[in-house]
Order: C-alpha cells, then sequence, then structure tokens
C-alpha cells in the first residue's frame, strides 16, 4: 500500500512540508508501542535520511526502541558520525549491525531460481538473511529509510535492499554482488528491474511478509544554487513507492550525455570517501558516459584504505582491480575469493576492463600502493591545484583551455551516452 506519494524534478520539498507528511502518515498507520528505524550509514549522508530519523525519534519518542543504520559491510558509524547525521536523536537508541554474526535466516531463494535470472551463469541458493532485532525485537512497526538512486550492484539503491543487504549477512551480501557483477554493471545501473531485485523481491514475498516494514523513501536532486534537497518522497510498505520513487530517480540523477566524455574529473568528500571501497562510485557511476581511452581523474583527500573491511582490504591489496575474466579466473582458482564473493564482485565493478583510464591522487596512500592495485597515480596537492573542486561547478569545465567533465559527488547521479544505457 502506498500511504504517501509527492515527487517533482523541479519542485523542493521543504523542511515544513517535510514533518508534515512524515507526522500525517505516522498518524494514518496509528498508534505504534514499538518501533524500530533502519536508516542508511554516513555513506549515505546526503539521502536525508538523518533528518528523517529524527523526524521519527520526535514523533514517537519512547515508542521508539531502537535505531539500526544499515550498515551491510561498512564501518560502525562514529559517535560523530552519528551526532552530525541524527541531530538531536539519543545515541542510547542506536544498534551496531554486525553482518557476520548478528543474524537470522528467513529462508532461502532457491539456486533454481538464481540460475534464471542469472541466465545461466550462476547455480546458487541465495540466503535471505537479516538482523535477529527484526525477527527477536517484538516490533509493530519496522520503518527502512532511505534514498532511491542509480546504484552499481542492484540499479536502483534502497527499498527491500536496506533490510536484507544493509542488515544483513556475509554470505547474502557477498553473493549478492557476486550475482550482479558477473551479469554486467552496465545491464544494471538505472534499472528497477535487475537479477538481484529479482532475488531481493522473492526474499520478500516468500519470507518476509510478517515482519511489519514500511519504507521512507526519498529521490535527492540539486536545487537551483545547487544545493541537495528533497525532490520526491514516497512512503508505502511494498513495491509500488519504490518503483515511483526509481521513475523519479531517473529524471533527477540520470544525466544522459550527447557524446562521450574524453576527460572527466570527479572529487570524493574526504568526510565520506576514505576507501575504494566507497570511492569507486566514482569510477562506476561515470563508466558508461567515458570514452575509449578516456581518462578519469578521482580526487581523494580522504582516501586512506582500500576496503572498509580488512578482510576485504587485503584481497584488494593482493589481487587488484582487473577485467572481469581476470577475476572470474581467479575466483575459479582460489577459495580466499570464494568465501568473499563481495570483494571478488568489487574487484569487477572497479575496473575499467581495460576501456578508459583511472587516475587516483589519494590524501594518505602512496604511489606504490595505488599502482599495485592497477590504478594510475597522481599527487593530489599539484591535481588540486589544476583542477580545484572549489571553482570548478559540475558539468564541463575549461582548464588551461582543456575541456574536462567535473562531478562534485558521483553519488548522487549516474551519467552515460543513450548508446551504452540502451545496450
Amino acid at each position: 500500500m502506498l500511504y504517501f506519494e509527492w515527487g517533482d524534478k523541479n519542485g523542493i520539498l521543504t523542511e515544513d512540508d517535510l514533518k508534515k507528511h512524515v507526522f500525517s502518515t505516522f498518524d494514518k498507520l496509528g498508534t505504534k508501542k514499538r518501533v524500530l528505524a533502519i536508516p542508511p550509514d554516513f555513506t549515505r549522508y546526503h539521502s536525508f535520511a538523518g533528518p528523517i530519523t529524527e523526524l521519527v525519534w520526535e514523533y514517537y519518542q519512547d515508542s521508539l526502541k531502537d535505531i539500526l543504520p544499515a550498515l551491510g559491510t561498512h564501518s560502525t558509524m562514529t559517535a560523530t558520525q552519528i551526532r552530525t547525521m541524527f541531530g538531536r536523536t539519543p545515541d542510547s537508541l542506536f544498534r551496531k549491525h554486525n553482518w557476520r554474526h548478528d543474524l537470522v535466516t528467513l529462508g532461502e531463494v532457491p539456486s533454481s531460481f538464481v540460475n534464471k535470472v542469472s541466465e545461466g551463469r550462476l547455480n546458487y541458493n541465495w540466503p535471505a538473511q537479516v538482523n535477529k532485532l527484526l525477527v527477536g525485537g517484538n516490533y509493530d512497526l519496522i520503518l527502512s529509510i532511505g534514498q532511491v538512486v542509480p546504484h552499481e550492484v542492484i540499479g536502483m539503491a534502497n527499498y527491500n535492499k536496506n533490510i536484507f543487504i544493509g542488515t544483513g549477512g556475509a554470505e547474502g551480501i557477498n553473493k549478492s554482488h557476486y550475482l550482479g557483477a558477473v551479469y554486467g554493471m552496465e545491464r544494471i545501473m538505472g534499472r528497477a528491474k535487475t537479477p538481484v531485485r529479482e532475488v531481493l523481491n522473492y526474499a520478500s514475498d516468500h519470507f518476509g511478509r510478517h515482519l511489519p516494514v514500511v519504507y521512507i523513501l526519498t529521490v535527492v536532486g540539486k536545487d537551483e544554487k545547487s544545493q541537495l534537497c528533497i525532490k520526491g518522497l514516497y512512503i508505502g510498505d511494498d513495491e509500488e513507492c519504490f518503483l515511483k520513487a526509481s521513475d523519479l530517480s531517473l529524471e533527477v540523477n540520470f544525466t544522459m550525455m550527447g557524446n562521450p566524455l574524453e576527460k572527466v574529473v570527479v572529487y570524493l568528500d574526504p568526510g565520506e570517501y576514505k576507501s575504494t571501497w566507497l570511492g569507486d562510485k566514482s569510477i562506476y557511476r561515470t563508466r558508461m558516459a567515458l570514452a575509449d581511452e578516456g581518462e578519469l581523474i578521482i580526487l581523494a583527500p580522504g582516501l586512506r584504505e582500500f576496503g572498509e573491511d580488512p578482510e576485504i582490504d587485503r584481497l584488494i591489496r593482493k589481487y587488484g582491480y582487473r577485467t572481469t575474466e581476470e577475476i572470474l579466473e581467479f575466483t575459479s582458482r582460489n577459495p580466499e575469493l570464494q568465501e568473499n564473493l563481495s570483494a571478488a564482485a568489487h574487484l569487477i565493478h572497479g575496473s575499467s576492463e581495460n576501456r578508459f583510464r583511472i587516475t587516483y591522487c589519494p590524501g594518505k596512500l602512496s604511489r606504490e600502493e595505488i599502482e599495485g592495485i592497477n590504478y594510475q597515480y597522481a599527487d593530489l596537492k599539484n591535481m588540486i591545484q589544476k583542477y580545484n573542486p572549489d571553482v570548478l561547478e559540475d558539468g564541463f569545465n575549461s582548464v588551461g583551455g582543456e575541456e574536462i567533465f567535473f562531478i562534485s559527488n558521483p553519488a548522487l547521479g549516474l551519467w552515460s551516452t543513450r548508446e551504452r544505457f540502451e545496450r
């Protein structure tokens, strides 16, 4: 059921309107005694999930028993990140998701279904796992909060991904990431219906109907002053709110280029991007727009590691970002990759498939470390002097007579030529 919908690619949902619509929807849901909120973590700071979670606390007060950030495999949020993102919401409400241990398996999507949606590429069961709080907390309302935006693993982020991946376990996360990578990232991004989404929908339909989940989904864009704002708000308990948000997100967050781009410069906010695990969004979101033999320059002042998880960091350093065929071969021969399929998938996602050049300009990693994972290296200080993110505007810029395309935050969009998107 769709409880509320509003979307306008040319409009803005104000702070007052957000509160009014969220509160009026909660009124419709009736009195609740035990509420769980599942917002994204700090990697989705720009989703407006922080202010919405604060509204959840303001409305439900003592009935809001727990807040479980949907970490997936990301690092646990720090106290500073929680305060920055969630404002006045009490620290005592926040719980940590342990993706290796705090799990309940609701059921298994059969291998025959995975084989079908992967077009015969894979043949394994997929465990529908969630954090044990969702099952054992005796909640009469679970609010899943987040942003719908193009995504490299599942096509469009959020909806039941927030539940089964964000609060899921290692095996499910690994297998879903690998499914998306093997099927082909460029066949997935920007699409609401993908093999990974179909697996999650199967899990929702067969194993998750007893969970009292209501989704609060935003679509985020920029106003005329290039400030982030809410362009869409959809609240419901089934797929309808996600599909409507996806349609609007394509209008707001998807930029179709007339011609392939020869040089793209992406800036990664140091407060948000500290690893290539996250920073490679700059690759995922621009790859369909980059010309053959083009160059992607990534200004990454906060970059200090490759994986958010120590084991994944080790695997990235060992194998590096290589072509799909190379990673598939490595995976077939190495149990450590077979046991960490999300890492194997990430190594595929972060590759240019030898089609364009990737130059990283890190704040806290050496030339040897960057070149060791098969990227090119450039000095951050020199490159920021040349491509100053404080001066450049999103879109086309002329720098020393050279035309470049600048992106200040890759998480907010998807860029492609029509030919590559419609393949």
